[in-house]
């Protein structure tokens, strides 16, 4: 079975109802295959001669996949933009820039390949549970691209405080998901470690230059380097660290509720993770109630069952929840607010047909909506599992 053995057969389109309506910002539609987001906005600015930080979007979207989210620039031409893996369609102009929050969800398109009539029966029978049942909110593996060989979180190191630590693994820490160019610029750091001045010649056109410039001027001082990171790549090692969190505090609330027979395991990144195989109905709308908390210190939690969960799971992490803040670098923090338990997909539809890139094989055609935030790889991660 082969789950993106083309970028067409993983499509999704973000869902929003923001509407140009006049103003400083320019409005595109961004559509790429093979690049991630935050890939093709410093392509954009690098073209256009522009500020990042001139460039707003509601998320990041998967650099395997065919997409189309919405983007827009403060100030920006009113004009396409079409390179090799992406096209920035001009749609016109807006008030304010677009955010996360005008995103309703994401629509999805996903052909599953290669696959025998045991596995379409096996995926039928998946899709009846998830309409009925829903799915746990995870995030998923996406979330984690930053997590290292180590296994470590830099923002865990950053909450206690290790900032040399946080640095070493957001620059030395081998990778498996870096391009060619960024394994490369890794081992030097991990080679030349505290030899600044030579790092700084060598990494050359690689972002990690500054970081190196930063410290062959001022020797030893990690916590000021952290801050000299891009602000959005520190917003993705804290979501990392929050998004794991989160997940325990769902996987523990699943086993305290559910019975061992209602469960099953499937793998999430490094992580194996309960998910509901065979609900009943009392069990089914208690879950559906729950909204766990993003873990955050600034979130306050009330007595009740949401923080003795909450608490259960940060002592077994080591971390109490008062310690769930970043006092440095600045600007940069866990979010706050909270997230649903389960995700029910909305139109889930299924169609099987030939699969013409594996002749005697069979393709199964996935069609579904789902809320801002959760994961459709989720969704196929849970067909195939007993």
């Amino acid at each position: 079975m082969k789950l993106k053995s083309l970028p067409e057969d993983f499509q999704v389109d973000e869902l929003s109802e923001f509407v140009p309506d006049g103003g400083p910002f320019a409005v595109y539609r961004l559509t790429k295959r093979g690049l991630g987001t935050p890939e093709v906005l410093e392509a954009v600015a690098r073209r256009w001669k522009i500020r990042r930080g001139q460039i707003s979007c509601g998320g990041l979207k998967d650099r395997h996949a065919l997409t189309t989210q919405w983007i827009t620039i403060e100030r920006g031409p009113r004009r396409t933009l079409e390179q090799t893996n992406f096209k920035l369609a001009y749609q016109g102009q807006a008030s304010r820039p677009f955010a996360s929050d005008d995103i309703t969800g994401n629509r999805f398109c996903i052909t599953l390949r290669d696959l025998d009539r045991d596995d379409m029966e096996r995926a039928r029978q998946a899709v009846d549970r998830i309409g009925r049942d829903g799915l746990p909110n995870y995030f998923d593996q996406q979330r984690f691209g930053s997590i290292g060989q180590s296994g470590e979180f830099i923002a865990r190191a950053w909450c206690e405080g290790d900032y040399e630590r946080a640095m070493w693994l957001a620059l030395a820490d081998p990778n498996p998901h870096d391009r060619p160019e960024d394994r490369a610029a890794r081992r030097l750091v991990r080679e030349h470690w505290g030899q600044w001045d030579r790092c700084r010649t060598k990494l050359r056109r690689s972002p990690w230059r500054e970081v190196a410039a930063y410290l062959a001027l001022r020797p030893g001082d990690f916590r000021g380097a952290c801050e000299v990171l891009r602000g959005d790549v520190r917003s993705l090692y804290a979501a990392a660290f929050q998004s794991y969190l989160w997940n325990r505090m769902l996987a523990r609330l699943l086993r305290d509720h559910c019975r061992a027979e209602q469960l099953v395991d499937v793998a999430i990144g490094r992580w194996t993770l309960p998910f509901p195989r065979e609900l009943d109905a009392q069990d089914r709308e208690l879950l559906a109630r729950w909204r766990l908390p993003l873990p955050a210190a600034r979130t306050r939690l009330e007595e009740g069952p949401v923080k003795q969960l909450a608490d259960r799971v940060l002592a077994a992490e080591g971390l109490p929840w008062c310690r769930l803040r970043l006092k440095y670098p600045r600007r940069t923090f866990f979010s706050k607010g909270d997230r649903a338990a389960l995700m029910v997909p909305e139109g889930l539809d299924i169609q099987c047909r030939a699969d013409e890139l594996s002749p005697g094989r069979q393709a199964l055609v996935l069609r579904f909506d789902l809320p801002r935030g959760s994961y459709a790889t989720v969704l196929t991660k849970r067909l195939f599992v007993a």
